[in-house]
């Protein structure tokens, strides 16, 4: 069955429980929207120019973040995977940082830069840098000795021997880390966005609130939902089947 079938059927079901769920009546309507208040939401939001606007902050934020945490948890974990002693010095750290809630960065977001965007940036760049670094140093670490030895005997050194062998070579689990390192992005940006209450996905999720609409609430959690997969399908589900197809994991269509 192809994908998109069965995203169709997913989300087929996934209605036909919530709207069966509310035919029970065991919430008030006002706390459990059915799927129609929603729709109508949602259609305000898109005709009001809100959910534009909200969307379009998002993005700017989420694509300056992720970008600056690529580049930078990509660098930090090749230098890393070249110096085992920047490794070993940096390693756990790295580790300790990955694990931990991006939330926890935002005291100290608010006491560097403020209630602004940059405290916003800082931690959506923070929440995916260290995980980008830790699967790109493991990529690298886990090449196969021989591609090297084959590359060095073949007189690739330096930045020839890393753009020709060590990171096509690497690109599956980079694409792995990049993959990982948008969702955490992702979320540390809503969590923001929810604290700081500027313009985007955030700010309408806490107006909801605030307001007791439980079905903005809803349409918003449903928009982000879409937002994330679409990027998921759109970016990363693809090049990673372009990886496969490269490496001969599977048949090109």
């Amino acid at each position: 069955m192809a994908r998109w079938k069965a995203g169709l059927i997913s989300a087929g079901l996934l209605l036909v429980a919530w709207q069966a769920l509310c035919w029970t009546g065991l919430w008030p309507r006002y706390v459990f929207p059915w799927p129609e208040d929603v729709a109508l939401t949602l259609w305000r939001l898109l005709t009001s120019l809100e959910l534009a606007v909200a969307l379009t902050h998002t993005l700017k934020r989420i694509g300056l973040g992720f970008a600056l945490s690529a580049v930078g948890g990509l660098l930090l974990g090749l230098a890393m995977a070249r110096s085992r002693t920047l490794s070993d010095l940096l390693g756990p750290v790295v580790q300790g940082l990955q694990s931990m809630p991006s939330i926890c960065w935002y005291p100290l977001a608010v006491l560097w830069f403020g209630w602004n965007e940059g405290a916003l940036l800082f931690v959506t760049t923070a929440g995916a840098l260290f995980a980008v670094a830790a699967a790109t140093e493991s990529g690298v670490r886990n090449i196969p000795p021989s591609y090297v030895r084959a590359a060095t005997t073949m007189g690739a050194r330096g930045w020839r021997l890393y753009t020709r062998v060590v990171l096509p070579a690497a690109l599956p689990s980079l694409l792995t880390g990049l993959r990982l390192g948008w969702s955490f992005a992702w979320r540390s940006l809503m969590a923001g966005e929810l604290l700081f209450l500027n313009l985007g996905f955030g700010h309408l999720l806490a107006m909801g609130r605030d307001l007791g609409d439980a079905s903005q609430v809803m349409a918003v959690i449903v928009v982000i939902l879409a937002v994330g997969m679409v990027v998921d399908r759109a970016c990363f589900s693809r090049a990673e089947a372009a990886v496969r197809v490269r490496f001969g994991y599977d048949k090109a269509a």
